[in-house]
C-alpha cells in the first residue's frame, strides 16, 4: 500500500530557503473526507465531513510588489502567477486574486492525494489564502473567538469563489468550510445554507479508513457541473409549484413526485437523490451522536446506492472497492466519498478489526482490478492554521 509520506514542515522550510533565499512562515490546511451528504452542499443542504490529518502546507514569505512566485514540490514546476494560468496554479492565482492579496513567494507540499477526492483543491486554496491574508497582517487568527470564526467563514467563501472563477468548477462550500473548521477527534454537521456548524465527537471505538481506488477523476471536465444545472431545472419546475422552494433543500420527495411528469427522468432522478441525502445526513448525525454506529453504517450504505444508481456518480472500481469493504468483518457501513467518477471510498470499521480490513481491501481490491490502492486509517484533523514562524524564530523575536 502506497500512502504519501508525511510533509515534514522543517524540511519545507529548508527547501523554501534554498528557493527563494530566505525564511518562511509555515501554513497548513487539511484534506477531508465526507462521511455523508454527497452533492447537496451545492443545494443548501446538509454535509458531515471530517478533516483528515493529512494537508497541503504552505511555506510562504511576502514580497515587495504583487506578484505571487509560487514552487509545487508534487509538480517540479515554479509558476509566476500574474503570468502563466492554466493547471494547479490557478487555484493559487484564483484565490491570490479573490483577496486582492499583496505578493509572496509560496513552496507547497502535499500529503493529501491528489485527484482522489480527498479535496486537495480546497486544502490548496485554504491554505494559501490563511498565508496571504496571515503575511498581510489580516485578522484571521483566533479561531475560538467570534471575530476568528467569521474572518475563517470569509475566507472559506472566498475560496469557493477562487474555485468557481479560476478553476470552473460550480462547488459547495463544504470543503472549503471543513478546511478551516475542522476539529481534532470530531465530524462537522454542516447546514450549508446558514452555515451553522456543531462538532460531533467520533467514537473512539469506531475507525474511518479511506480507500483510494487509484482512478482520478476531473470534476471541471463537465460532470460535476452538469449535475448541478440538473438540480437547478429541477428547482425551476418545483418552483413554479412552490415559489418557497429556492433550492433541493426545501423539497420534499412527495413534492418531487408530484412534479415527476414535468421533468426529465434523469432530472428528477437527480434530484431524488439530494432530497433523500438530505434527511440520511440528519438522521446520520442523531446515530453519529447516539452512538448508534449500526445506523450509521446503513446510512453509508444507501447513500452509496443513490449516488450510483441516481445521481450516477461512482464507477466500477468504486462500487468494487465499497463491496469489498462492506463484505469484511468488522465494518459497519461504506460509500464513496467526494465527487465521484473515482477517487476514493470509505469504510466505517470496528476499531478492533480496522488494520484486518486494511488489508483485506488492499489485496482483494488488486486481485479483482489489478490496481494496487492505497488504504489507509484516518483521524479527525485540525482546520487551517500557522505551523511555526521560521523567519522570527531565526531571528529571535517571538510573538
Amino acid at each position: 500500500m502506497r500512502v504519501e509520506k508525511p510533509v515534514d514542515p522543517d524540511d519545507l522550510a529548508r527547501e523554501f530557503e534554498r528557493v527563494f533565499a530566505r525564511s518562511p512562515r509555515i501554513y497548513r490546511a487539511p484534506g477531508r473526507v465526507n462521511l455523508i451528504g454527497e452533492h447537496t452542499d451545492y443545494n443548501d443542504g446538509f454535509v458531515l465531513p471530517m478533516a483528515l490529518d493529512r494537508s497541503t502546507w504552505v511555506a510562504a514569505a511576502p514580497r515587495d510588489d504583487r506578484t505571487i512566485v509560487v514552487r509545487s514540490r508534487e509538480y517540479g514546476e515554479t509558476r509566476r502567477t500574474n503570468v502563466d494560468r492554466g493547471g494547479w496554479s490557478e487555484y493559487v492565482r484564483g484565490v491570490a486574486s479573490v483577496l486582492d492579496s499583496p505578493g509572496a513567494d509560496m513552496l507547497i507540499a502535499s500529503d493529501v492525494p491528489i485527484g482522489a477526492g480527498l479535496s486537495s483543491s480546497a486544502a490548496l486554496e485554504v491554505a494559501c489564502g490563511y498565508a496571504l491574508l496571515d503575511l498581510a497582517g489580516a485578522p484571521v487568527r483566533g479561531v475560538g473567538a467570534s471575530g476568528g470564526n467569521k474572518d475563517l467563514v470569509n475566507l472559506a467563501r472566498a475560496c469557493q469563489r477562487a474555485e468557481h472563477e479560476y478553476a470552473g468548477t460550480r462547488c459547495g462550500v463544504m470543503d472549503q468550510m471543513i478546511a478551516c473548521f475542522g476539529r481534532e477527534g470530531h465530524a462537522l454537521m454542516l447546514d450549508t445554507r446558514s452555515l451553522e456548524r456543531r462538532w460531533l465527537p467520533l467514537p473512539a471505538t469506531v475507525r474511518v479508513l479511506a480507500c483510494n481506488t487509484m482512478v482520478k477523476h476531473q470534476l471541471a471536465g463537465g460532470e460535476y457541473n452538469a449535475r448541478r444545472a440538473d438540480c437547478e431545472a429541477g428547482v425551476a419546475v418545483l418552483a413554479r409549484r412552490d415559489p418557497e422552494i429556492r433550492a433541493l433543500r426545501d423539497a420534499t420527495l412527495g413534492q418531487l413526485d408530484a412534479a415527476k411528469g414535468e421533468m426529465p427522468d434523469r432530472v428528477y432522478r437527480r434530484c431524488r437523490h439530494v432530497i433523500a441525502e438530505n434527511a440520511r445526513v440528519q438522521h446520520a448525525a442523531r446515530a453519529l451522536g447516539a452512538g448508534d454506529v449500526d445506523a450509521f453504517g446503513r446510512l453509508m450504505v444507501d447513500s452509496h446506492a443513490s449516488l450510483r444508481d441516481d445521481y450516477e456518480v461512482s464507477c466500477a472500481e468504486l462500487d468494487t472497492i465499497v463491496a469489498i469493504a462492506r463484505e469484511c468483518d468488522g465494518v459497519y457501513g461504506a460509500r464513496m466519498t467526494g465527487g465521484g467518477f473515482g477517487g476514493c471510498a470509505i469504510a466505517l470499521a470496528d476499531e478492533a478489526a480496522a488494520s484486518d480490513v486494511q488489508r483485506e481491501v488492499a489485496a482483494r481490491y488488486e486481485r479483482e482490478t489489478g490496481l494496487r490502492p492505497d488504504v489507509w486509517i484516518c483521524a479527525a484533523g485540525a482546520g487551517v492554521g500557522e505551523v511555526h514562524d521560521r523567519l522570527r524564530e531565526k531571528s529571535g523575536v517571538t510573538r
